[in-house]
């Protein structure tokens, strides 16, 4: 991980010509391959622990226990983006960052391709992964946006040809590491007794191209996502400003720094103390009761804090404060809900559902839960995008909260799709339903996603005042990490009810489940809507 020789300056890399920098494309590879081994990963969790996870006492795991740990695998990934983008700005730099969590998840992986059955191998390995995706997800968008200067008009194509990768990647890690694992794909290849090793090895490999393919793209980035510690100790050079995530100038510039001591022992601190960290990581994950008492000192702990720094503002500053923080209160509803998708969904659809799309193909159901999202996102994110321009052209476009409103009836729409599964079993009182109407729900859902997510990080910059861009883009993902950590709560709800139950009986109770869901995200959308002129004032000249 030594620094590489620059290639280009920031003028060069940001002054290109045509529709996209040439280096977006070694960042979208390797993010797209990263988020491969990610959603191959989570995609199995759940199911792999009730049915071959090896615990202790020798038995699975159950249907609700499966879901808290689900829970609290998701909500620690989420709160350690906040960590690594932290050691990336202060110490690491988003290179090494990257670099390192990438190692740390091909660790991990290597260690469940080994022999992921014992309860203490599992959570081993998570734990690595947990680590190193906290460090690599928060960096590489940083990246993409530094690649832009402040106000291209370009910068927009290129997040969505980035989000295009994202989402390549969940759909083909998605589908294929949980098809592997339950013998549905490649059987020919692979000994039925190796293949939970050999999914969990795919991701780990996919994970190493991504890293080769970063290797070589870094080449390219000149001063982009450096240290920034160097190696001469206080001394005054001309640091260029690298526009990104939550900057404010106007356009890349260069000024006179004081740089900071370049002290190769601060690195070494930051992986040593990772390292010390796996078997706390290890401990919390696995009890979830630990990751009980996380969750409820954290948020707390970080309100008062923002409280105490609002105190340091304008009251005018303040309001979009609180403005910001409404949308990261409902936010946290909305992945509670959306992110049943790798918990008691998992269950449902491994268990409830036949392998029929259309009549016309087989597919795995635990397949298709995990990758009909990322369809569905890759072919409607850009017409959705057409929607918004065409409207706000004949000025109908509706506003942030409005589309945030929007996002949580789609969720209902969505949910209440999945609560007619019951209505369509493909043999009456079987308990296996209907493959069609789940894929239609994921179809519904999707449009809610594409109605909130892609707003957030961008009103979290708007609302924030400069010297808080930081905490609140730490305060984003912490409600991301709240949201997978009620998700498991919720989970372990629906399944708990139906333990050892007939297929027919699991069937009522899910689906009664997803229709309370339904009324809940139904109720939100409407209170976010009814409250909109309210949250507008707050938010002031922000659109």
């Amino acid at each position: 991980m030594s620094t590489i020789t620059k290639t280009a300056t920031l003028e060069d890399i940001q002054g290109f010509e045509g529709k996209y920098p040439k280096q977006l494309w070694g960042l979208f590879f390797s993010e797209m391959w990263e988020r491969f081994c990610f959603y191959g990963m989570r995609g199995v969790l759940t199911y792999f622990m009730i049915t071959h996870l090896i615990l202790e006492n020798g038995e699975h795991m159950q249907e609700s226990q499966a879901n808290l740990q689900y829970g609290a695998t998701q909500a620690f990934v989420y709160a350690f983006t906040f960590i690594g983008g932290l050691f990336a700005d202060k110490i690491l730099g988003f290179r090494k960052s990257l670099f390192w969590g990438g190692i740390l998840m091909i660790i991990g992986s290597l260690i469940l391709a080994f022999d992921p059955f014992p309860e203490k191998n599992f959570f081993l390995g998570i734990s690595f992964t947990v680590i190193g995706t906290g460090f690599f997800k928060p960096n590489i968008s940083t990246m993409v946006g530094s690649l832009y200067k402040k106000g291209d008009p370009r910068r927009d194509a290129g997040f969505s040809l980035f989000y295009s990768g994202i989402n390549i990647g969940a759909l083909l890690g998605g589908y294929a590491c949980i098809a592997i694992g339950k013998g549905q794909l490649f059987t020919s290849l692979i000994p039925a007794d190796k293949t939970w090793n050999v999914a969990f090895g795919l991701a780990g490999v996919v994970m190493t191209i991504s890293l080769v393919t970063f290797i070589f793209t870094q080449k390219t980035l000149g001063p982009i996502g450096l240290s920034p510690l160097r190696k001469n100790n206080d001394t005054i050079e001309d640091i260029p400003e690298i526009d990104g995530v939550g900057t404010v100038q106007p356009e890349a510039t260069t000024v006179k720094t004081t740089v900071k001591s370049g002290k190769a022992w601060y690195e070494y601190v930051v992986y040593l103390g990772t390292l010390a960290l796996i078997p706390v990581i290890m401990t919390m994950v696995a009890k979830t009761e630990y990751t009980d008492w996380f969750m409820y000192i954290i948020g707390p702990c970080t309100l008062v804090y923002l409280i105490y720094e609002m105190t340091k503002h304008s009251w005018e500053e303040s309001k979009k404060l609180i403005a910001a923080l409404v949308f990261i209160l409902f936010s946290i509803v909305f992945w509670a809900f959306f992110e049943q998708s790798g918990g008691s969904l998992s269950i449902f659809a491994a268990k409830n559902l036949n392998n029929e799309v259309l009549g016309l193909f087989t597919l795995d159901p635990n397949g298709v839960n995990n990758a009909a999202n990322s369809i569905f996102v890759i072919v409607f994110a850009p017409i959705v995008g057409l929607v918004w321009i065409a409207m706000a052209k004949k000025k109908i476009e509706p506003n942030t909260v409005i589309k945030f409103g929007l996002g949580f009836l789609f969720l209902a729409g969505g949910f209440y799709t999945f609560y007619t599964t019951r209505f369509f079993e493909v043999v009456a009182g079987s308990g296996i339903a209907s493959l069609d109407v789940f894929v239609l729900a994921y179809f519904v859902i999707t449009f809610g996603e594409l109605c909130l997510s892609p707003i957030g990080l961008s009103i979290m910059t708007k609302l924030s005042p400069q010297r808080l861009q930081g905490v609140m883009m730490g305060m984003w993902f912490l409600a991301s990490a709240y949201g997978q950590y009620v998700a498991g709560i919720l989970g372990a709800g629906l399944s708990q009810a139906g333990e050892g139950d007939s297929l027919q009986q699991k069937l009522v109770t899910y689906t009664d489940g997803y229709l309370q869901l339904a009324i809940y995200a139904a109720i939100a959308g409407v209170v976010l809507i009814a409250i909109s002129p309210i949250v507008r004032k707050l938010m002031q000249d922000v659109k």
